[in-house]
């Protein structure tokens, strides 16, 4: 899963209506490229810039041309590369990570769900539009060809002579790339083209087996493993088109319609961009910190929405800098795309979905985040592949230690007190051994074992811990073992080998006194709920107060809910069916924390009936001629349905119908009653779990907002009014 896949708010696992996890098989793309070796091509530091001799980084200097009718990129890419090894070397090896596009099944699967919707949504594509690739022409050194091989998404390039510790080599790379149709990194739809992995980058040497890394990028999670480097990359784009990348950006003219786009981006871990003709770009500087929202002006009041998330931006980065190390680049940027359910942070700048509504930014827990990733990924390095608990852990502790420190207590330190089951794969597991898990894994058991190491030494020796982390490991790559040093060299052999254990043995969970209690469980997931339902609402301001999932949120803010059930069903069936209707509804209320009043009896409906049942919204159950409720306010009933196109009358006479549907209050605007009906004596075998399994659907903040839906004898639906719910379709996948 890249990087984080957060909905704007943390999200109780009980309300997820599925998740997001594509697991597909790997399999090799083989693209070989052969010329005749050259003469020896090694270079004297003396042949290299004055400051070479002590920079310990490869430098890159990429000159690309953007062909955007043909979605291509035509590059040249001079790299000059030191032998900070040991070892002898006599071979280079680049990720071409752009090959993963080569097939479907190399492709990552986490987009795999959206690029099935854009295919439906535009049949003129075809599958091979869907895919891409790198194609390397030639590979040189002084002028000279040298003997290359692209093999599963590594080009391994054979030196003309071996390359001594403390030597130095400039390579010259000519490469084509095809973008693929869709959404994955490296893409284009619509009017955006996203640019990750678009050139070869040298791989990270392991010194201990004397290797290049050469691991294909994961097909269920992410390979982000690099070394921190100096790049200047220049881009040919049409002139109107804004692009987004990481450093220091100047623009000149080019040939007629066009510009050159230089960036200069030195100590920098990886080097994507972002461009579209219809960006828009908000900038903000202070404190020699420029931060700048690429998006696209596209609703009502945008610029203001931007603004917000500037201004959270700097409270983040601020505090981070304050805590773990500064953030030493003069930039920060973000950027607006159509990517669905993920986030993802690369260096210098994040990746975030289109905003939609009106955001909830002080709750947008994915944004802090991504942001944290600037120190935990870009600044700290450390292998995705192997090690995510390094970058995916620490990014989820720090986005609840903000939310902590900025005393809102929803998202801060009782999100990780909320224990969840044990896993049984450890924290240092590979990411091929936590299968399905890694949100489970790294994430919330990750931050969990964090916290746990922040409880035991107190907020200020982890603040100088993590100091000391930064100091030793920034522009570098960390390791768990070298974590673990530092926590040994911070507080004392007995934390580390205690610390040890949570991440190395299976089944970590929290220690009990760090916990919450029972009660607080409850009172915290009452908390949740609330704040979540009421956010979705004031994100999308249109949705119609007669929305099912309304009804929830209105409860959850204090307003009183009764539940009136029929007392004069003609069938034992239908008795049943309303008791499990009913059942199923209260188990959803007790995690939600709500107490709704129950009324069985006719008797106590009619006592209720002038004040209590006035003040409250009403949830009703059965059919129509069997509820008190229902008989007593029919004529006001039929006429608040047909204010929401709920042909009541038409409905309620034909067989066999089932469904629900919500109006105001018979007798209180400002309330709400909510029907769940069927016309028969009972619901028939084919409709029951249909119905059933509708009901909640409708009250849940994740799904569609209903206003009405009838289902026929099959338990098809046929006929309902909703509104779309923009995400959905993310909970759906």
């Amino acid at each position: 899963m890249n990087k984080i896949k957060h909905w704007n708010t943390k999200l109780p696992k009980c309300m997820i209506a599925g998740s997001l996890v594509v697991a597909l098989s790997t399999g090799p793309v083989i693209g070989t490229g052969i010329a005749m070796a050259a003469k020896p091509t090694i270079q004297n530091d003396s042949l290299l810039e004055a400051d070479a001799a002590v920079h310990q980084l490869a430098r890159y200097q990429v000159d690309a041309r953007l062909d955007e009718k043909k979605m291509t990129i035509h590059g040249t890419e001079t790299v000059t590369y030191r032998n900070n090894t040991k070892d002898t070397l006599d071979n280079i090896v680049f990720h071409t990570f752009a090959d993963a596009n080569r097939s479907k099944v190399t492709q990552s699967g986490i987009f795999e769900n959206s690029n099935e919707r854009m295919a439906k949504e535009n049949p003129d594509k075809k599958p091979e539009d869907f895919l891409g690739g790198i194609d390397i022409n030639n590979v040189k050194s002084l002028g000279q060809p040298l003997k290359f091989d692209n093999t599963n998404q590594a080009l391994k390039v054979t030196l003309g002579q071996a390359l001594q510790p403390g030597q130095s080599i400039t390579l010259e790379l000519e490469f084509d790339v095809k973008i693929p149709y869709g959404s994955q990194r490296l893409s284009h739809y619509k009017n955006i083209i996203n640019g990750a992995h678009w050139f070869p980058v040298l791989s990270v040497y392991n010194p201990a087996d004397h290797t290049w890394d050469k691991t294909p990028y994961s097909t269920t999670f992410e390979s982000d493993y690099y070394d921190s480097a100096d790049y200047q990359v220049t881009m040919n784009v049409p002139a109107d088109y804004q692009i987004s990348m990481p450093g220091t950006l100047t623009v000149q003219d080019a040939e007629a319609g066009r510009k050159m786009v230089t960036a200069t981006a030195n100590n920098t871990r990886e080097f994507v961009f972002f461009t579209s003709p219809d960006f828009k770009v908000e900038s903000v500087t202070r404190d020699g910190l420029t931060i700048q929202y690429y998006y696209f002006d596209n609703q009502k009041d945008k610029k203001q929405i931007i603004d917000q998330y500037i201004d959270q931006a700097f409270k983040v980065i601020n505090f981070f800098s304050e805590k773990y190390g500064k953030y030493p680049y003069p930039e920060f940027r973000i950027v607006e795309s159509y990517v669905e359910g993920v986030a993802v942070e690369f260096s210098r700048m994040i990746q975030m979905g289109m905003i939609e509504g009106q955001p909830d930014i002080s709750n947008h827990s994915a944004f802090v985040h991504e942001i944290a990733h600037q120190w935990f990924h870009a600044l700290i390095g450390n292998n995705s592949e192997k090690e995510s608990f390094l970058d995916e852990g620490f990014a989820d502790f720090s986005m609840v230690y903000f939310y902590e420190k900025q005393g809102n207590p929803l998202n801060g330190f009782k999100v990780i007190q909320f224990d969840e089951v044990s896993i049984d794969s450890p924290l240092d597991a590979t990411n091929d051994k936590v299968g399905d898990s890694p949100d489970a894994i790294f994430y919330k058991k990750g931050r969990q074992a964090i916290y746990e190491l922040y409880r035991t030494l107190g907020e200020e020796k982890f603040d100088e811990l993590m100091q000391t982390y930064f100091d030793q490991y920034v522009y570098k790559n960390a390791t768990i073992e070298g974590l673990l040093q530092v926590v040994e060299n911070k507080a004392g052999k007995k934390i580390r080998d205690d610390w040890e254990a949570d991440l190395r043995q299976p089944n970590y969970s929290l220690k009990s006194e760090y916990r919450l209690t029972a009660d607080e469980e409850a009172a915290y997931m009452y908390e949740q709920f609330k704040s979540i339902y009421h956010s979705v609402f004031v994100q999308f301001p249109e949705v119609p107060s007669e929305t099912m999932s309304r009804i929830i949120d209105k409860t959850l803010q204090g307003e009183p809910l009764t539940i009136i059930l029929s007392d004069r069903l003609t069938s034992d069936k239908a008795t049943k069916q309303q008791d499990q209707l009913l059942k199923q509804f209260q188990g959803f209320f007790q995690i939600a924390g709500i107490k709704p009043t129950i009324i069985t009896e006719r008797q106590v409906l009619k006592n209720k009936f002038k004040k209590e049942l006035g003040d409250s919204n009403i949830i009703v159950i059965g059919k129509p001629d069997a509820n008190g409720f229902v008989q007593a306010l029919k004529s006001g009933i039929i006429k608040r349905a047909d204010t929401v196109g709920f042909k009541w009358q038409e409905i309620m006479k034909k067989s066999n119908q089932s469904g629900a549907y919500i109006i105001k209050h018979p007798y209180n605007q400002n309330r709400l009653m909510l029907h769940y009906f069927w016309t028969g004596d009972y619901l028939s075998d084919q409709t029951a779990d249909p119905f059933m399994a509708k009901a909640l659907e409708s009250l849940n903040f994740s799904n569609h907002f209903y206003q009405y839906y009838v289902l026929n004898n099959a338990g098809k639906s046929s006929s309902e009014q909703k509104i779309e719910n923009p995400y959905a379709k993310l909970f759906a996948e």
